[in-house]
């Protein structure tokens, strides 16, 4: 008996074992058309357990969905790898597109079937069989091989077209709502119930209450700030409040709160809420007068509007309890704030403007793996650009990151033309330099090559000096040739030239390229002072605002023999910006190597500091540092959000060096840290990261995704001696310093790494 019941153990392990290897083997995170999940079904925004197999044409006009515009969509995947495994990469994939589930089981390809393809491409690989029809639903899966196993299809995604398809169209998913229920229900007077959520989201509201009688009237207060234990009726600027009249029935009853319609944020340049959700206000508060029942979680429920997100995707914490509280703000707030379906710049205005966009993409992208969402608000921007210079030339920067992130250029191909016109080549003078203060930005063909009906303008930073009591852009002198739009014109042409190499424009290519080597010495002829060591902020002024030099360094225009001058006056200069602005700062900083400074920076806690946000009971960033600095701010500007990315990006150091990352870079800057753990989400799986820095070594466990690799470094230090031992997973590596202050742990592969770093070796 006892010999049976043993077999049977050691069958049943192997068969555990067998199915765990099995579902190893699969390949995972399946995306079409850059789309997680794209054969979830919603209704009224709520998730269905309905599937798409189950239903008929007909009936999925009852539904949300991610409708695939494009009738040749790309699809991507995360390939598989087992535990132990190291240096996984892909050698061949197949991929199997059906119509019908039946088919879509056997895996037969008879829409189409790629075939066994000897590559390596898991991410934005083409679909290259007859043209999708439109409103018809598809079922695809893949079977991936490795250098390490044979491999075996994946699950079967569904997906389903759009009304209208056309080659390449961007596709993107539903908004939707998620139930929530209050963490405090508080009686403040007999009559007053006081409800906090713990958190603000853009929602509505539904109360659930009863009442002895018809017409006995309550009123109920939402809002985003509270005061002295009540919902402040009269809040800063733009920060909402609603109060709502609400005449009840006799018995029990649920009722909407839904809140009115924004005059502003509701006009012909915003965008608007689908009908499916309805009208939203951002709301953490909730106060009822005149009500004396008891109300329970469930009484009380939020429909919060977001766009999916995986909140799970990403994670931080290190020994520093401010920066951790920093980080949560900053990636609820990207949560947050996707409410619209496209990044905007807040409830005040719902416009999506280039600045916003560009840093709430690089945080969409370090805290979810989702890019659909960026390439939509890319787009929309590129057909509707807003009036500041700067922001105009940004759009080179948003296409070129989507491009990193995701590996798949469509974007770039669809666009080139006017993206090209978007680096303001036009408005170029003699002197090499660009400036708006002539005709050539009110002529009717420039309006008509920018896609822009107003006047562009110079901005620096918002808000600025004289528009307002408090102005962000550090005094900044306007010239007719200013530092710091000739930066955004210098990174502008610079990723142009990369861009025409990416589309096969070897001449043009060629020819941006000397401009940029052109332009790069006409900036520093022009706005470099010999004198002082710094920038000016243009020519003709005798200013050298933070702006000019840290948007110079941030841009690529600063030579290698100036850095550490310029770096230092940046240091002495604090965050004499705006929180926009910020995001350029920090990118200046932890590029040139100011790790120090950056992590003070991203945990000091004056009024101009990311912790004063916190400090104030915030939970989405807000649109300036404090109210003080903007008479009209709100409090959900997701373009406050800049450590969402600056932490994964240097504190952690994980960022790409090639398209898509198939190859990356794993650089922590710690500083003075002590412990750090971390999962940065990219296109082909987490990165997960996990430092100890003490003071006699430093440990860095890395866990890499298959099919990338990654050139890894530790911080150097006066304190690591050249008699230090470096160890990768316990054997001996030979200590190579690199110039930029870093120790160079070489090019790993996928799978799991021990890296320790000895200082007290002799």
């Amino acid at each position: 008996m006892a010999k049976y019941i043993l077999r049977n153990i050691l069958l049943l392990v192997a068969i555990s074992l067998q199915l765990n290897l099995s579902a190893q083997n699969k390949a995972t995170g399946l995306q079409t058309d850059l789309i997680n999940d794209a054969g979830t079904l919603y209704q009224n925004g709520y998730r269905s357990d309905k599937t798409m197999a189950e239903l008929n044409d007909s009936e999925f006009s009852q539904y949300q969905y991610a409708a695939i515009r494009s009738s040749r969509p790309t699809f991507s995947w995360i390939v598989p790898q087992c535990e132990g495994e190291h240096n996984v990469i892909q050698r061949s994939y197949q991929i199997a597109v059906d119509d019908n589930p039946a088919d879509a089981a056997a895996h037969t390809g008879k829409v189409w079937n790629s075939g066994r393809q000897k590559s390596t491409q898991s991410i934005a690989v083409p679909y290259l069989g007859v043209d999708l029809q439109a409103n018809k639903t598809y079922y695809w899966s893949v079977k991936v091989a490795t250098n390490h196993s044979q491999g075996e299809w994946s699950k079967i995604e569904s997906f389903r077209t759009a009304q209208e398809v056309k080659p390449y169209a961007v596709s993107y998913r539903p908004q939707i709502r998620e139930k929530e229920h209050p963490v405090l229900i508080r009686k403040t007077y007999p009559q007053t119930t006081f409800i906090d959520f713990g958190r603000a989201s853009f929602c509505s509201l539904e109360l659930t209450l009863e009442s002895p009688r018809d017409n006995d009237t309550i009123y109920v207060a939402i809002g985003e700030d509270c005061k002295d234990g009540r919902v402040n009726s009269h809040p800063h600027g733009t920060v909402r409040y609603y109060r709502y009249a609400l005449p009840l029935r006799k018995g029990r009853h649920t009722y909407p709160i839904i809140p009115a319609h924004d005059k502003r944020n509701t006009g012909p340049q915003a965008v608007l809420m689908p009908e499916y959700i309805g009208e939203v206000a951002p709301m953490r508060y909730c106060q009822i007068d005149g009500y004396t029942g008891t109300l329970s979680q469930q009484d009380i429920v939020r429909h919060t509007a977001i766009y999916p997100f995986d909140y799970a995707a990403a994670h931080f914490h290190s020994d520093n309890e401010i920066l951790n509280s920093v980080w949560e703000l900053c990636k609820y707030t990207i949560k947050a704030t996707s409410a619209l379906g496209i990044y905007i710049d807040g409830d005040r205005e719902r416009i999506p403007y280039e600045a916003d966009a560009l840093i709430n993409q690089l945080c969409h992208y370090t805290t979810d793996r989702e890019y659909a969402m960026a390439r939509r608000s890319s787009e929309y921007l590129l057909d509707h650009p807003t009036w500041p210079t700067e922001w105009i030339l940004q759009a080179l920067i948003i296409a070129w990151n989507d491009y990193l992130y995701t590996g798949d250029k469509r974007s770039i191909e669809a666009n080139y033309d006017i993206l090209k016109a978007r680096t303001l080549q036009s408005l170029r003078r003699e002197n090499g330099l660009i400036s708006t203060t002539d005709d050539k930005v009110r002529s009717d063909e420039f309006r008509k090559m920018i896609r822009f009906s107003g006047k562009i303008r110079d901005i620096v930073d918002w808000p600025r000096r004289g528009e307002w009591q408090h102005g962000e852009d550090d005094g900044y002198q306007l010239t007719d040739y200013n530092t710091v739009v000739n930066a955004f014109h210098y990174r502008a042409l610079s990723i142009l030239k990369q861009m025409a190499q990416l589309t096969n424009r070897k001449a043009e290519a060629e020819q941006l390229k000397a401009e940029c080597e052109k332009l790069h010495n006409d900036f520093n002829t022009y706005f470099y002072d010999s004198e002082k060591g710094l920038y000016r902020d243009g020519i003709g002024s005798n200013h050298h605002s933070l702006h000019a030099n840290h948007f110079s360094l941030a841009l690529g225009l600063v030579p290698e023999s100036r850095t550490e001058q310029i770096l230092k006056y940046i240091c002495s200069r604090g965050m004499a910006c705006s929180v926009y602005a910020a995001q350029f700062l920090m990118d200046a900083i932890y590029e040139s190597g100011g790790d120090d400074y950056g992590l003070h920076m991203l945990t000091k806690q004056d009024e101009r500091s990311w912790y004063n946000m916190v400090r104030k009971n915030s939970t989405i960033t807000y649109e300036a540092w404090d109210n003080k600095f903007k008479a009209n701010q709100d409090w959900n500007h997701a373009w406050g959000a800049a450590p969402a990315n600056i932490i994964p990006r240097y504190v952690v150091g994980v960022r790409p060096l090639k398209a898509g990352f198939a190859e990356m870079t794993i650089a922590p800057q710690t500083s003075n840290l002590s412990e750090v753990q971390a999962t940065v989400p990219t296109i082909r799986g987490s990165v997960e990261a996990k430092i100890s820095n003490t003071p006699h070594n430093y440990t860095l466990r890395l866990t890499i995704p298959a099919n990338t690799t990654a050139e890894v470094s530790l911080p150097d230090s006066d304190k690591i001696s050249d008699s230090a031992q470096l160890r990768i997973n316990g054997r001996k590596t030979k200590l190579r310093r690199l110039p930029n202050n870093r120790i160079d742990c070489g090019r790993l592969g996928s799978g799991e790494w021990l890296i320790e770093l000895d200082y007290s070796s002799k």
